[in-house]
């Protein structure tokens, strides 16, 4: 099977590389690569690769930075995301394309279905709601996966903000009130494979860690976790805040909890808490290197 990789150097997209089966046969690209926003360099590569599916893991994820920035935010999540359907579709190619828990209020007690509809309260949110909408207009048949909190060894993450910020005198003030499920890159970049290679139903599904909690709890068992395998040397202090006390430019939802109930009928969902250490043993050991 012949697919393309959009976000190839991003933390899924590392994922993808390192774990997709042999038979594959990869076309991977970045920005540099392939400006998504750019129809003309999406037709002219689709057409000369020929895919059968792409993997569309490019996204604007700068969520303050969106507020300021709105038509960048739109040209990635939104129009990228029109060029990517409406080329595939004149060749004959599926996508399977990544979207995010924040296309959600947080308002709700209960995890987010797949049904329950979309409310975002940021420029972010909104830009990947409309990709997905438009992408599901174009190309029905497509597969459109809503995840949330990635971490990974890779690249740029809340973990390895986390330890990047750790060994300090003073606190960490980590946002309490704000809750989620942490995703491991890897475990998606997994589920993924399963999804093409099982010819899974078109449509919309979530996948994210098996179980909620706040950047606060994350952050401790991060620490915790850190300090007992050796990578930070004294135990880090941490403070709890508030959401409208951290006073980012961008509104968060409350509590972002997404269902896994329709995947996990089909696959298993790997416990983020073991992913998460098994990354710390792989930054360790890069340290001792």
């Amino acid at each position: 099977m012949k697919v393309l990789i959009c976000g190839a150097d991003g933390q899924l997209g590392r994922c993808l590389l390192q774990h997709y089966p042999s038979h594959w046969q990869v076309t991977a690209t970045n920005r540099s690569v392939l400006d998504i926003t750019d129809p003309y360099r999406v037709k002219a590569l689709i057409e000369k690769t020929h895919p059968h599916f792409i993997i569309n893991a490019a996204a604007y994820t700068a969520v303050d930075l969106a507020e300021d920035d709105p038509e960048h935010a739109r040209a990635v999540n939104t129009d990228g995301v029109k060029n990517l359907a409406i080329a595939a579709k004149n060749c004959g190619a599926g996508i399977l394309h990544i979207s995010t828990d924040y296309v959600f209020d947080g308002d709700s007690s209960s995890p987010y279905t797949e049904d329950t509809p979309a409310n975002p309260l940021n420029i972010y949110g909104k830009t990947k709601l409309d990709g997905e909408l438009a992408l599901s207009e174009i190309l029905p048949d497509s597969l459109i996966i809503r995840t949330s909190w990635l971490f990974s060894e890779y690249g740029n993450n809340f973990m390895k903000t986390m330890l990047a910020l750790s060994g300090k005198n003073t606190p960490l003030k980590i946002v309490s009130d704000q809750y989620g499920c942490p995703t491991y890159a890897g475990d998606l970049a997994t589920a993924i494979i399963y999804l093409l290679e099982n010819h899974v139903k078109p449509g919309l599904y979530h996948y994210c860690g098996n179980t909620p909690v706040s950047w606060y709890q994350f952050a401790e068992f991060i620490f915790e976790q850190s300090y007992k395998a050796g990578l930070l040397h004294l135990p880090q202090t941490l403070q709890a805040i508030t959401r409208h006390e951290f006073g980012r430019p961008a509104k968060r939802p409350a509590r972002s909890v997404l269902s896994n109930k329709k995947l996990a009928d089909m696959m298993h969902i790997p416990d983020w808490h073991n992913a998460v250490i098994k990354v710390i043993h792989q930054l360790k050991s890069e340290r001792q290197e």
